[in-house]
């Protein structure tokens, strides 16, 4: 027994009943629409659950949802169109085979968008929980739909970017959300740059450990080199959970603070050298003796910034 019969005996009892063929008619298509809505919410739910467990082969995004909804509703509409008003569907689409690439001219973006959205899921171009950045705007992805890529922010903003403008456009795939990297700069004064970089990983590393896990410690490498000082690239992971922001905060506000503590450690040696010359001075000695000394140290340490400079060039060479 197929659908066509089951409708039929359906409208034939409603007929009996209230002795009216358009009424029976009507009331047979709302009963029909109704088991169509009943079956398109169990998909849902059965598509939803079975995406959502680690086991699916495909990620947990909207849009097979949206799919698999959309066929159930066609489904349904087709059902209800050849069983309660006799109309050939077949013969219908055949009729309107012109007119329905007219149609699919008007819906030209949504096409673009749907096959767009199939093509990021299938290629696993992009998946829930990926961090991206397409043109000004990064962020975690957290649905694909049938129209567009959802992300949000880092400041908790929620972008809505077209299917279509991330198949068209430069898609970057940063790093994950525990996995963080900061450009950063150093200035070593007179210390020994093995020196400066230790004491900011420890102190970067105590600092984070405080407000979350850290699943790789701090790590510092110098990328290269300027007038001021050092350029250097600061990786460590953390847990997860963990607020990438508050990781980042964190993790600054500590390389600042060593940065200030070595220039105040440096101000306090020389004031402490200017305190003893100032002393020996007083005590007789040789005031030009004392500056040419001190010019000289300067001259021999801007030759040492040259050297440095000139060999870190010839080194990228």
């Amino acid at each position: 027994m197929n659908l066509d019969t089951l409708t039929d005996a359906l409208k034939t009892w409603l007929g009996s009943v209230l002795h009216s063929d358009g009424l029976s008619t009507l009331i047979t298509a709302a009963i029909i629409a109704v088991a169509t809505a009943f079956v398109a919410h169990l998909v849902t739910v059965f598509l939803r659950k079975v995406l959502k467990s680690n086991k699916g082969p495909l990620p947990a995004v909207s849009i097979f949802v949206n799919i698999g909804r959309v066929t159930v509703w066609v489904v349904g509409l087709c059902v209800i169109l050849s069983s309660c008003f006799n109309v050939n569907v077949g013969a219908a689409v055949t009729a309107l085979g012109i007119g329905g690439i007219a149609v699919s001219l008007g819906f030209q973006d949504t096409l673009s968008n749907l096959i767009g959205g199939l093509q990021i899921i299938m290629t696993k171009l992009v998946e829930p929980g990926d961090r991206i950045k397409v043109s000004s705007y990064e962020g975690m992805v957290t649905d694909v739909t049938w129209r567009h890529t959802t992300i949000m922010t880092a400041r908790g903003e929620r972008v809505v970017i077209p299917n279509s403008v991330i198949n068209t456009s430069a898609l970057v795939k940063l790093a994950p959300e525990d996995d963080i990297r900061l450009d950063i700069f150093i200035d070593s004064g007179e210390e020994s740059l093995d020196d400066v970089v230790s004491r900011m990983q420890d102190e970067v590393n105590l600092a984070v450990s405080k407000v979350a896990v850290m699943m790789e410690k701090a790590q510092i490498n110098v990328t290269g080199k300027t007038e001021r000082g050092y350029q250097a690239m600061l990786t460590f992971a953390t847990g997860k959970g963990t607020k990438r922001s508050v990781a980042i905060d964190t993790a600054l506000k500590a390389i600042a603070g060593s940065a200030h503590r070595a220039k105040q450690h440096k101000r306090t040696t020389m004031k402490s050298k200017l305190a003893e010359k100032g002393s020996a001075i007083a005590n007789g000695d040789n005031p030009i003796a004392f500056i040419e000394e001190e010019l000289h140290k300067l001259e021999d340490h801007d030759q040492q910034r040259r050297d440095q400079k000139e060999g870190f060039h010839v080194g990228k060479q």
